[in-house]
């Protein structure tokens, strides 16, 4: 019993401090799905605190006159929208693959990033208006110490949960949760600026500077979702937009092989968290079926070590043209 025991406490030990190892043996599916389930605790948590930040906001916002408290309470009541189009979108992907869905709904998890950064621009277009409206009306803003107060832990909390975000979304390379991350780290940035501006609107008398600042936080909206909108529709179409890769695999395989197969062509797509590869191969004609088949299984396998975001890789072989 103690001598079980005690590898049991030697091996969860080594396990501990070799973590890159433990995390190679983990299959690829096994860390894709992994991701999707942090994904969603953080985004559920995203959800909640947005909503509580955002009321808190627009009480202020309504108490106080200020256009900007008004508009980074808008802003959180969208981004707490965006957030559980998110987690939506993250709960569809976990789905396995179907008769109809063949290739797994990964790809539900992009067309969320593409349906949350639609909704970021026209809650943007929003604050605009509703920022013009100040700029051209400028009022006096009451209660400033308590709406600076508001602004400043807003600001605070949103940027930890959002830089919480942003390390699992870098970690687990999920799209929308990305774009979530950038939305609420420009939440949090959006709430410190707004304390800046009415710091100046009512110690430095300038009130325009309330509106100013939603304007501002209104430019971070569309450049956050502008970035969101090409990621997202880019990949939803099939598009591949980094050639280098592709040059990489085929040398990849040719050098493998020592010249033994030509790489007729490589097509490549991603698929939200997943990329995938169709590689073309060139092949002695005269080659048994079981050295081609397991020329295929190498070319496989040596394409996803060394590419551990490569999910799948089909290779499809094809007799050798000989000289003559």
């Amino acid at each position: 019993m103690d001598n079980s025991n005690t590898e049991e406490t030697d091996s969860s030990s080594s396990a501990d401090s070799d973590p890159p190892s433990s995390k190679e043996n983990k299959s690829f599916p096994g860390l894709v799905n992994e991701g999707f389930i942090a994904g969603q605790r953080i985004a559920k948590i995203s959800v909640i605190t947005l909503v509580g930040i955002g009321i808190v906001e627009l009480i202020m916002g309504h108490i106080s006159g200020s256009v900007v408290a008004t508009a980074d309470g808008v802003d959180s009541m969208s981004d707490a929208m965006i957030s559980l189009i998110v987690l939506i979108g993250l709960t569809f992907a976990r789905r396995p693959a179907d008769r109809k869905f063949h290739f797994g709904y990964h790809k539900v998890e992009s067309f969320a990033a593409l349906i949350a950064a639609m909704g970021m621009i026209a809650i943007g277009t929003f604050i605009v208006y509703h920022s013009y409206e100040g700029l051209i009306n400028p009022k006096e803003i009451e209660q400033p110490i308590a709406t600076m107060i508001v602004l400043g832990i807003a600001g605070a909390i949103s940027l930890h949960r959002a830089f919480q975000m942003r390390r699992i979304a870098n970690k687990y390379n999920l799209l929308s949760l990305k774009t979530d991350a950038k939305n609420s780290i420009k939440d949090g940035s959006a709430s410190v600026l707004g304390f800046l501006s009415v710091l100046i609107a009512t110690q430095f008398g300038f009130l325009q500077a309330d509106a100013i600042g939603g304007l501002v936080i209104a430019g971070f909206i569309f450049s956050v979702a502008y970035v969101s909108l090409k990621q997202s529709s880019l990949i939803l179409v099939d598009a591949w937009q980094n050639p280098v890769s592709t040059e990489y695999m085929k040398k990849l395989v040719e050098q493998k092989f020592n010249g033994d197969v030509n790489v007729r062509s490589i097509k490549l797509r991603q698929t939200g968290a997943i990329s995938r590869a169709e590689i073309h191969l060139e092949i002695d004609g005269s080659k048994p079926l079981n050295e081609v088949e397991m020329l295929l299984l190498n070319t496989e396998m040596a394409v996803k070590s060394n590419i551990p975001g490569m999910g799948a890789v089909v290779v499809i072989p094809h007799s050798k043209v000989r000289k003559f």
